[in-house]
Protein backbone atom coordinates (compact mmCIF):
# COMPACT_ATOMS: atom_id res chain seq x y z
CA UNK A 1 0.00 0.00 0.00
CA UNK A 2 1.07 3.50 -0.71
CA UNK A 3 0.48 6.57 1.37
CA UNK A 4 1.16 7.07 5.04
CA UNK A 5 2.26 3.48 5.73
CA UNK A 6 5.76 4.96 5.42
CA UNK A 7 5.09 6.34 8.90
CA UNK A 8 4.72 2.90 10.46
CA UNK A 9 6.56 3.08 13.77
CA UNK A 10 6.55 0.20 16.21
CA UNK A 11 3.02 -1.08 15.63
CA UNK A 12 4.08 -4.64 14.93
CA UNK A 13 1.22 -6.50 16.57
CA UNK A 14 0.21 -9.55 14.58
CA UNK A 15 -3.45 -8.52 14.30
CA UNK A 16 -2.47 -5.16 12.84
CA UNK A 17 -0.09 -6.78 10.36
CA UNK A 18 -2.73 -9.31 9.30
CA UNK A 19 -5.29 -6.54 8.83
CA UNK A 20 -2.90 -4.52 6.64
CA UNK A 21 -2.08 -7.63 4.62
CA UNK A 22 -5.76 -8.40 4.07
CA UNK A 23 -6.37 -4.79 3.01
CA UNK A 24 -3.46 -4.94 0.56
CA UNK A 25 -4.80 -8.19 -0.90
CA UNK A 26 -8.24 -6.59 -1.34
CA UNK A 27 -6.68 -3.73 -3.29
CA UNK A 28 -5.05 -6.06 -5.81
CA UNK A 29 -8.17 -8.24 -6.06
CA UNK A 30 -10.28 -5.19 -6.93
CA UNK A 31 -7.79 -4.18 -9.63
CA UNK A 32 -8.04 -7.68 -11.15
CA UNK A 33 -11.85 -7.56 -11.08
CA UNK A 34 -11.89 -4.15 -12.78
CA UNK A 35 -9.46 -5.28 -15.49
CA UNK A 36 -11.37 -8.53 -16.11
CA UNK A 37 -14.67 -6.65 -16.34
CA UNK A 38 -13.21 -4.19 -18.85
CA UNK A 39 -11.36 -6.66 -21.09
CA UNK A 40 -12.46 -10.21 -20.33
CA UNK A 41 -10.81 -13.17 -18.61
CA UNK A 42 -8.22 -14.04 -21.28
CA UNK A 43 -4.91 -12.49 -20.26
CA UNK A 44 -3.51 -13.00 -23.76
CA UNK A 45 -5.98 -10.41 -25.04
CA UNK A 46 -6.15 -8.29 -21.91
CA UNK A 47 -2.83 -6.63 -21.04
CA UNK A 48 -4.38 -4.72 -18.12
CA UNK A 49 -5.52 -7.99 -16.55
CA UNK A 50 -2.10 -9.59 -17.12
CA UNK A 51 -0.46 -6.62 -15.36
CA UNK A 52 -2.96 -6.67 -12.47
CA UNK A 53 -2.40 -10.42 -11.94
CA UNK A 54 1.40 -10.02 -12.01
CA UNK A 55 1.21 -7.26 -9.39
CA UNK A 56 -1.00 -9.40 -7.18
CA UNK A 57 1.35 -12.37 -7.46
CA UNK A 58 4.30 -10.13 -6.63
CA UNK A 59 2.53 -9.27 -3.36
CA UNK A 60 1.88 -12.99 -2.63
CA UNK A 61 -1.88 -12.88 -3.19
CA UNK A 62 -2.96 -16.57 -3.29
CA UNK A 63 -3.66 -18.01 -6.75
CA UNK A 64 -7.15 -19.16 -5.71
CA UNK A 65 -8.07 -15.58 -4.79
CA UNK A 66 -6.71 -14.36 -8.11
CA UNK A 67 -8.64 -16.97 -10.12
CA UNK A 68 -11.90 -16.14 -8.32
CA UNK A 69 -11.35 -12.42 -8.92
CA UNK A 70 -10.83 -12.98 -12.66
CA UNK A 71 -14.04 -15.02 -12.89
CA UNK A 72 -16.04 -12.53 -10.83
CA UNK A 73 -14.82 -9.58 -12.84
CA UNK A 74 -15.46 -11.28 -16.17
CA UNK A 75 -19.02 -12.17 -15.10
CA UNK A 76 -18.40 -15.93 -15.09
CA UNK A 77 -19.87 -16.41 -11.59
CA UNK A 78 -23.13 -14.56 -12.18
CA UNK A 79 -22.05 -11.66 -9.97
CA UNK A 80 -22.04 -8.14 -11.39
CA UNK A 81 -18.86 -6.27 -10.47
CA UNK A 82 -19.07 -2.58 -11.24
CA UNK A 83 -16.59 -0.31 -9.46
CA UNK A 84 -16.35 3.46 -9.68
CA UNK A 85 -13.14 5.36 -8.92
CA UNK A 86 -13.58 8.43 -6.72
CA UNK A 87 -10.87 10.74 -5.40
CA UNK A 88 -11.45 12.79 -2.25
CA UNK A 89 -9.30 15.75 -1.26
CA UNK A 90 -8.81 16.17 2.48
CA UNK A 91 -7.20 18.80 4.68
CA UNK A 92 -5.53 17.65 7.88
CA UNK A 93 -3.88 19.56 10.74
CA UNK A 94 -1.56 22.52 10.15
CA UNK A 95 -1.52 22.57 6.35
CA UNK A 96 -1.29 18.82 5.84
CA UNK A 97 -3.15 17.46 2.83
CA UNK A 98 -4.30 14.01 1.75
CA UNK A 99 -5.49 12.55 -1.54
CA UNK A 100 -7.80 9.59 -0.97
CA UNK A 101 -8.38 7.13 -3.81
CA UNK A 102 -11.52 5.00 -3.58
CA UNK A 103 -12.70 2.12 -5.74
CA UNK A 104 -16.28 1.31 -4.79
CA UNK A 105 -19.42 -0.47 -5.91
CA UNK A 106 -21.50 1.95 -3.80
CA UNK A 107 -20.70 5.64 -4.19
CA UNK A 108 -23.08 6.75 -1.43
CA UNK A 109 -21.50 4.37 1.08
CA UNK A 110 -17.98 5.46 0.13
CA UNK A 111 -18.87 9.14 0.41
CA UNK A 112 -20.51 8.66 3.79
CA UNK A 113 -17.68 6.52 5.20
CA UNK A 114 -14.98 8.96 4.06
CA UNK A 115 -16.87 11.96 5.42
CA UNK A 116 -17.36 10.33 8.83
CA UNK A 117 -13.71 9.21 9.03
CA UNK A 118 -12.51 12.72 8.15
CA UNK A 119 -14.80 14.73 10.42
CA UNK A 120 -14.29 12.45 13.43
CA UNK A 121 -10.50 12.54 13.15
CA UNK A 122 -9.57 16.18 12.88
CA UNK A 123 -9.81 16.70 9.12
CA UNK A 124 -12.08 18.46 6.64
CA UNK A 125 -13.24 17.47 3.16
CA UNK A 126 -11.76 20.00 0.73
CA UNK A 127 -13.32 21.42 -2.43
CA UNK A 128 -12.22 19.62 -5.63
CA UNK A 129 -8.92 21.05 -6.85
CA UNK A 130 -8.06 22.86 -3.62
CA UNK A 131 -5.68 20.09 -2.50
CA UNK A 132 -4.91 18.31 -5.78
CA UNK A 133 -2.68 21.17 -6.99
CA UNK A 134 -0.23 20.28 -4.18
CA UNK A 135 0.48 16.92 -5.86
CA UNK A 136 1.75 15.61 -9.19
CA UNK A 137 0.63 12.31 -10.71
CA UNK A 138 3.78 10.19 -11.14
CA UNK A 139 4.90 6.63 -11.66
CA UNK A 140 6.76 5.40 -8.58
CA UNK A 141 8.77 2.19 -8.23
CA UNK A 142 10.04 1.27 -4.76
CA UNK A 143 12.85 -1.17 -4.03
CA UNK A 144 15.14 -1.95 -1.09
CA UNK A 145 18.39 0.03 -1.19
CA UNK A 146 20.60 -2.59 0.42
CA UNK A 147 23.35 -3.91 -1.82
CA UNK A 148 22.69 -1.35 -4.57
CA UNK A 149 23.83 2.19 -5.33
CA UNK A 150 21.92 5.01 -6.95
CA UNK A 151 24.19 4.62 -10.00
CA UNK A 152 23.27 0.92 -10.27
CA UNK A 153 19.59 1.83 -10.42
CA UNK A 154 20.08 4.77 -12.80
CA UNK A 155 22.07 2.63 -15.23
CA UNK A 156 19.18 0.17 -15.40
CA UNK A 157 16.26 2.59 -15.79
CA UNK A 158 17.48 5.84 -17.36
CA UNK A 159 16.74 4.84 -20.95
CA UNK A 160 13.32 3.53 -19.91
CA UNK A 161 12.18 7.03 -18.98
CA UNK A 162 13.06 7.31 -15.29
CA UNK A 163 13.25 10.95 -14.23
CA UNK A 164 14.74 10.68 -10.76
CA UNK A 165 16.03 8.17 -8.20
CA UNK A 166 15.80 9.17 -4.55
CA UNK A 167 16.80 7.31 -1.41
CA UNK A 168 14.21 7.32 1.37
CA UNK A 169 14.28 5.33 4.58
CA UNK A 170 16.37 2.42 3.33
CA UNK A 171 14.55 2.29 -0.02
CA UNK A 172 15.05 3.72 -3.47
CA UNK A 173 12.13 5.44 -5.16
CA UNK A 174 12.26 5.73 -8.93
CA UNK A 175 10.10 8.55 -10.31
CA UNK A 176 8.80 8.64 -13.86
CA UNK A 177 5.97 9.94 -15.97
CA UNK A 178 2.97 7.60 -15.49
CA UNK A 179 3.19 6.59 -19.15
CA UNK A 180 6.77 5.34 -18.60
CA UNK A 181 6.07 3.34 -15.43
CA UNK A 182 5.67 -0.02 -17.19
CA UNK A 183 8.89 0.48 -19.16
CA UNK A 184 10.82 1.33 -15.98
CA UNK A 185 9.51 -1.79 -14.23
CA UNK A 186 10.39 -3.94 -17.23
CA UNK A 187 13.90 -2.43 -17.31
CA UNK A 188 14.39 -3.50 -13.68
CA UNK A 189 13.11 -6.99 -14.52
CA UNK A 190 15.59 -7.17 -17.42
CA UNK A 191 18.42 -6.11 -15.09
CA UNK A 192 17.26 -8.71 -12.54
CA UNK A 193 16.77 -6.00 -9.92
CA UNK A 194 13.96 -6.89 -7.50
CA UNK A 195 11.43 -4.16 -6.72
CA UNK A 196 8.58 -4.12 -4.22
CA UNK A 197 5.89 -2.00 -5.87
CA UNK A 198 5.25 -0.09 -9.09
CA UNK A 199 2.25 2.24 -8.95
CA UNK A 200 0.95 5.53 -10.30
CA UNK A 201 0.73 7.77 -7.23
CA UNK A 202 0.02 11.29 -6.09
CA UNK A 203 3.44 12.71 -5.19
CA UNK A 204 3.55 15.99 -3.20
CA UNK A 205 5.32 18.95 -4.76
CA UNK A 206 6.33 20.20 -1.30
CA UNK A 207 6.14 18.81 2.23
CA UNK A 208 4.64 20.10 5.46
CA UNK A 209 6.43 19.43 8.76
CA UNK A 210 4.24 18.62 11.76
CA UNK A 211 5.02 18.70 15.46
CA UNK A 212 4.23 15.64 17.58
CA UNK A 213 0.74 16.82 18.54
CA UNK A 214 -0.32 17.53 14.96
CA UNK A 215 1.40 14.34 13.80
CA UNK A 216 -0.75 12.28 16.18
CA UNK A 217 -3.91 13.87 14.76
CA UNK A 218 -2.69 13.38 11.20
CA UNK A 219 -1.80 9.70 11.72
CA UNK A 220 -5.17 9.04 13.36
CA UNK A 221 -6.88 10.62 10.36
CA UNK A 222 -4.76 8.74 7.81
CA UNK A 223 -5.28 5.44 9.65
CA UNK A 224 -9.06 5.93 9.75
CA UNK A 225 -9.11 6.54 6.00
CA UNK A 226 -6.82 3.63 5.12
CA UNK A 227 -8.98 1.27 7.19
CA UNK A 228 -12.07 1.92 5.03
CA UNK A 229 -12.95 -0.94 2.69
CA UNK A 230 -13.59 1.35 -0.28
CA UNK A 231 -10.26 3.19 0.05
CA UNK A 232 -7.51 1.92 -2.23
CA UNK A 233 -4.71 4.37 -1.36
CA UNK A 234 -4.01 7.43 0.76
CA UNK A 235 -1.30 9.93 -0.21
CA UNK A 236 -0.07 12.86 1.86
CA UNK A 237 2.34 15.79 1.89
CA UNK A 238 3.61 15.27 5.45
CA UNK A 239 7.23 15.17 6.55
CA UNK A 240 7.97 14.00 10.11
CA UNK A 241 11.37 14.82 11.57
CA UNK A 242 13.42 12.13 13.35
CA UNK A 243 12.70 13.95 16.63
CA UNK A 244 8.93 13.79 16.08
CA UNK A 245 9.15 10.15 14.99
CA UNK A 246 11.09 9.35 18.18
CA UNK A 247 8.40 11.02 20.26
CA UNK A 248 5.68 9.07 18.50
CA UNK A 249 7.60 5.84 19.14
CA UNK A 250 7.11 6.46 22.86
CA UNK A 251 3.33 6.33 22.40
CA UNK A 252 3.33 2.67 21.36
Amino acid sequence: MAGHSKWATTKHKKAAIDAKRAKAFAKYIKAIEVAARAGGADIAGNPALDLAINKAKKQSVPNDNIDRAVKRGAGLTGEVIDYTEIIYEVRGPNGSALMVECLTDNKNRAASDVRVAVTRNGGTIADPGSVAFLFNRQGVVRLPAEGKTEDDILMAVLEAGAEEVVESGGNFEIMSDPSDLRAVAEALDAAEIHYDTDEVEFVPTMHVELDASDARTFLKLADALEDLDDVQSVYDNVDLSPEVMAELEKDD
